[in-house]
C-alpha cells in the first residue's frame, strides 16, 4: 500500500500545473503610467475650480459679504453680552433694531437737507469746473475754452443720467439683500454652519480648521470695529469744521467722508476731491480751508486712529491694501472693492495658520 500511494504521488504532482503569468490587458496601466494620471486629474480639478470660481465670482463675493455683515453683527452682540445677559439671538436682534433706528433718525432728522444739498452737487462742481477754465484762459492758455465749456456741460448731463441709471439698478437692490439676509442666517446660527464645513473636512484637519476660523472671526470683528470707528470720527469731524466756516453741503461732505472711510486709502481720495471742489467754488480762501480740512482729518484718522486699532487688528501694509481694492474693484466692481480689505485680511491670517501649522513662525507685520 505504501508502495502504491507513492508511485499515485509523483502523478498528483505532475497533473498541478504551473500558475501561469497574467497578461496586461488594454485598459491596464503601469505604476509610473498611473502616477502620471493621478497628476493630470489633480492638475485638470484644479483648472476646473479656477475656472468654477470665476465663473461663480459674483455670487461667491455675495456670500464672503454675507460673511462680513455676520462679522459685523456679531461684534455688536458680543458688545451687548457684557452688559446684557441674554441669548445670542435676542442681542443679534437687539443690534438689528439699533441700527434701523439709526437709519431712520437719519432719514427722519437730516434726510431732507442732505437730499437738498445733493441736488446742488452736480451745479456746484460745473461752477468750479467752469470758474477754473476761465482762469486759464485769462492766463492765455492756448485752448478754445468754449468748446471745453460744452465738453463739460455734456458731462455733467451724462453724470447726471448715469447717476439716476445706477441709481434705479435693481440688481444692485437685489445683492444688498442678499447680503443682508446671508448675514443675518450666519449670524444667528453660526456655529451651525462652522461645524457643517468642518464637517465636510478630513477629521483630522477639523480642530485646524475650527480654531483658524475663530481667529478669522475675531480678526475681521476688530477690523470692522476699527472701521466704525473711523467713519464715525472722520465724517463727524469733517462735518464740524466744514459747518464753522460755512462751507456749502457741510452735512453731506461729512456724511460722504464718513462713508468712503470705509474704503482706505481710494475713499478718503475721493471725498477730499469732492471737498476741495465745493470749497473751491465758495473762492479761493475756502478752498483753501477745505485742504487744510481735508489734510488734518486724514492726519489724525491715519496717525491717530488707525495706529491704536491696528495694533488689536491684521495690521496690513497699506500698499497691499490699495493694491487689493484697484485689483478687486477692476475685476468685480464695487462689490470687489468694498470687500478687499476684508478678502485680503482672511487670507493673511490663513497664511500665518498654514506657516505655524508646517513649522514655521511668520514674519512679524
Amino acid at each position: 500500500m505504501a508502495d502504491e500511494a507513492a508511485e499515485e504521488a509523483p502523478d498528483d504532482q505532475a497533473s498541478v500545473e504551473p500558475p501561469r503569468q497574467r497578461r496586461a490587458g488594454p485598459t491596464d496601466f503601469s505604476a509610473p503610467v498611473r502616477e502620471e494620471l493621478r497628476k493630470a486629474l489633480i492638475w485638470l480639478g484644479l483648472a476646473s475650480l479656477i475656472a468654477l470660481v470665476i465663473l461663480l465670482a459674483h455670487e461667491i463675493l455675495i456670500i464672503f459679504g454675507g460673511i462680513v455683515f455676520a462679522a459685523l453683527i456679531d461684534g455688536g452682540a458680543r458688545l451687548l453680552g457684557k452688559v446684557l445677559k441674554i441669548g445670542h439671538g435676542w442681542r443679534v436682534g437687539l443690534v438689528l433694531l439699533f441700527a434701523v433706528l439709526f437709519l431712520a433718525w437719519t432719514v427722519k432728522f437730516a434726510g431732507d437737507q442732505i437730499a437738498a444739498q445733493s441736488a446742488q452737487l452736480p451745479a456746484i462742481m460745473q461752477s468750479t469746473w467752469l470758474e477754473a477754465l476761465t482762469w486759464l484762459d485769462a492766463q492765455q492758455v492756448g485752448f478754445d475754452v468754449s468748446q471745453l465749456k460744452d465738453i463739460a456741460g455734456q458731462v455733467m448731463g451724462g453724470i447726471g443720467q448715469l447717476t439716476r441709471a445706477v441709481g434705479g439698478i435693481v440688481g444692485a437692490f437685489t445683492t444688498a439683500v442678499m447680503i443682508l439676509v446671508l448675514g443675518l442666517y450666519f449670524a444667528l446660527e453660526p456655529r451651525l454652519y462652522n461645524r457643517g464645513v468642518a464637517w465636510m473636512l478630513p477629521q483630522d484637519h477639523r480642530d485646524h480648521f475650527r480654531e483658524t476660523a475663530q481667529i478669522m472671526g475675531r480678526t475681521l470683528r476688530r477690523l470692522l470695529a476699527g472701521r466704525l470707528i473711523g467713519m464715525a470720527v472722520t465724517g463727524l469731524i469733517t462735518w464740524i469744521m466744514l459747518a464753522l466756516y460755512g462751507v456749502p453741503m457741510a452735512a453731506l461732505l461729512g456724511l460722504l467722508t464718513g462713508l468712503l472711510a470705509f474704503l482706505p486709502n481710494i475713499g478718503a481720495l475721493i471725498s477730499g476731491m469732492l471737498m476741495v471742489l465745493v470749497g473751491f467754488s465758495g473762492g479761493l480762501e475756502m478752498g483753501l480751508y477745505t485742504i487744510f480740512v481735508y489734510a488734518f482729518v486724514q492726519t489724525v484718522e491715519g496717525f491717530v486712529i488707525s495706529p491704536m486699532v491696528a495694533r488689536r487688528t491684521a495690521d496690513l501694509p497699506p500698499a497691499l491694501v490699495l493694491g487689493a481694492q484697484l485689483i478687486m474693484g477692476v475685476l468685480f466692481g464695487f462689490l470687489g472693492m468694498l470687500l478687499a480689505d476684508p478678502m485680503v485680511t482672511m487670507i493673511k491670517v490663513w497664511l500665518e495658520r498654514e506657516a505655524l501649522r508646517g513649522g514655521e513662525e511668520p514674519d512679524a507685520a
